[in-house]
């Protein structure tokens, strides 16, 4: 089985194109409602969530777990995959979101001046600014923390216009940079693309991060046949959360475009 992981909804998102983009295996979708959001917890904190949930994922019998989670991939993934994984779990995989988006920012941009958002706690790891400066030198990257965006898209509010007017004020800056590509760097964010775009304006190229990371999904099963080797190929999905069931799934249901029925667990 494929694992994919969030603090909450977000991560539907990156799970849906995934399982669009390879259908015939088993997953399952795990969101840490109850504890989110991540975004302004410690990296302390964020790295033992993280560390709980991939743990209870590995024991369901998922061969590879994705943090579909952009504070997890920032705050959590690199030690989770250095030192945890290879004492506990030496043949599975953990892989993030942050690595598949900063490859394709770097491949696309023309003037090298790339924009960031995402939570407080991704944009102040400054994980996106690092892996791009391992990707290209000569890049600049201007964040924006976005706090207020995920609670409201989880509210349900994404059509209202107060989360439009705090989007736009969000984005201005950004567009003062003169960058010519964005990374949506929260899970959630692709849900509010459409204004993202019609405020960005059509010389800012907005990636599509789902997309994206389902692709380089792909491509590295491409490349680990030994995984795929051992990935369950029943085509099942189940959803857990661990907070209230039905609020979640009624929720959940918005992010995926059908109904879901989920199941609390907990992590604790």
């Amino acid at each position: 089985m494929i694992g994919i992981f969030d603090s909450g909804l977000g991560g539907l998102t990156v799970f849906k194109a995934i399982k669009k983009r390879l259908p015939d295996y088993s997953y399952i979708y795990l969101g840490d409602s109850a504890r989110s959001p991540y975004g302004g917890r410690s990296q302390e904190v964020i790295y033992e969530y993280t560390r709980q949930a991939v743990d209870f994922l590995f024991k369901q019998g998922c061969q590879l777990i994705i943090l579909a989670c952009n504070t997890a991939s920032s705050e959590a993934l690199r030690l989770l995959q250095q030192e945890w994984l290879p004492k506990n779990y030496p043949d599975r995989r953990i892989l993030g979101v942050i690595r598949p988006l900063v490859e394709e920012a770097a491949l696309v941009t023309k003037n090298n001046r790339l924009g960031v958002i995402g939570t407080r706690a991704t944009i102040s790891s400054g994980a996106y600014g690092k892996e791009l400066k391992d990707q290209k030198k000569d890049v600049k990257i201007f964040s924006v923390a976005c706090p207020l965006l995920v609670p409201l898209i989880e509210e349900g509010w994404i059509d209202r216009v107060e989360t439009k007017m705090i989007l736009k004020k969000y984005l201005r800056s950004l567009k003062d940079f003169n960058i010519d590509t964005l990374i949506l760097g929260c899970t959630h964010y692709p849900l509010l693309i459409k204004d993202i775009k019609r405020i960005c304006g059509k010389k800012i190229n907005v990636l599509d991060a789902p997309q994206i990371v389902a692709e380089k999904t792909a491509d590295y099963l491409k490349r680990h046949p030994e995984i795929i080797a051992v990935l369950e190929r029943k085509k099942s999905v189940k959803f857990l959360t661990t907070d209230d069931a039905r609020k979640f799934s009624e929720l959940a249901s918005r992010f995926w475009g059908s109904k879901i029925i989920a199941e609390k667990i907990s992590l604790a």
